[in-house]
């Protein structure tokens, strides 16, 4: 038997498989499910697993950001950094969307 939580989720989760690696994505904001302004800037949480990463990493995504703005900021040479896994899974749902990894640096 199913509870009705499992199949409509208070909170927002989902399970990713990246780079053959499974984690959680996940928002402590239930607004993010039905509200959307909330989708604007938010926060989201990725835990792994892994043995050497003991604490979920704390995101921050801007929904109405310009990708122009984010090339200048984060690579001023303009040699093309290449982005991390999480972050293009997470623009699967949010396209063109900035992903700010909180001064913790990107293990995806």
């Amino acid at each position: 038997q199913v509870c009705a939580a499992l199949r409509t989720p208070r909170l927002p989760i989902w399970l990713c498989s990246l780079c053959g690696r499974h984690g959680v994505l996940f928002s402590t904001d239930s607004l993010l499910l039905s509200h959307w302004r909330a989708e604007r800037v938010f926060h989201l949480y990725f835990y792994n697993g892994q043995r050497e990463r003991t604490e979920s990493a704390w995101l921050t995504v801007d929904t109405h950001s310009h990708h122009w703005e984010e090339e200048n900021r984060e690579d001023p040479s303009g040699t093309g950094k290449r982005r991390p896994s999480l972050e293009m899974a997470i623009r699967t749902k949010w396209a063109g969307a900035t992903v700010s990894w909180n001064g913790t640096e990107p293990f995806f």
